[in-house]
């Protein structure tokens, strides 16, 4: 099985460039790699269960890139089946980037870090927005009770691929609760 993330990532423009910069044979290799990048195994359950926020990138009607941060409690982020993520979106500052630019264009790519131990997972996919109106089923699905926040609307991501990437340059960083996990032990 081909991988999707590279069918999708590695355009004409971008294999130019890896042919430019001496890197194309390494980038073969990376497509060519057997690997189901489009349904979620355990570890990337385990990895999403665990994070407590991500970056997501969207694209305007203009075809300007905006990346927003999201956060929460941590398994905020939802695996709905293997190739289905979605989060309950909390009230924010209500610019409405991200949200309005998924109603005009709803692909999505992802970064999810867990910096302590340098490990980064990136998701290509497809969302869907749905209010608690059209499908309170959702709301209540990705809801956290014990969140205090107030659910505006459901994100749900169709899985079109995904890459776990390396470790390099990644700085390490910890929570104040990893800290406090840290000195207690």
């Amino acid at each position: 099985m081909p991988r999707e993330f590279t069918r999708l990532t590695y355009t004409d423009s971008v294999k130019a460039a890896q042919e430019a910069y001496g890197t194309r044979a390494k980038a073969a290799k990376l497509e060519s790699f057997e690997f189901d990048d489009l349904h979620l195994g355990e570890s990337e359950r385990a990895f999403i269960a665990a994070r407590d926020s991500f970056y997501m990138a969207t694209v305007n009607d203009q075809g300007w890139p905006y990346v927003q941060f999201r956060g929460g409690p941590a398994g905020f982020l939802r695996v709905l089946d293997s190739q289905t993520i979605g989060y309950a979106d909390f009230r924010g500052n209500q610019q409405l980037i991200s949200t309005g630019n998924l109603s005009h264009d709803g692909r999505v790519s992802l970064i999810l870090l867990d910096y302590p131990r340098r490990q980064r997972l990136k998701i290509l996919a497809e969302a869907k927005i749905y209010s608690a109106e059209e499908r309170p089923d959702l709301i209540e699905a990705l809801e956290d009770p014990t969140y205090r926040a107030r659910v505006q609307r459901a994100v749900v991501m169709t899985i079109k691929g995904f890459d776990w990437n390396c470790p390099q340059h990644i700085t390490p960083r910890f929570t104040q609760a990893e800290i406090e996990a840290g000195f207690a032990s």
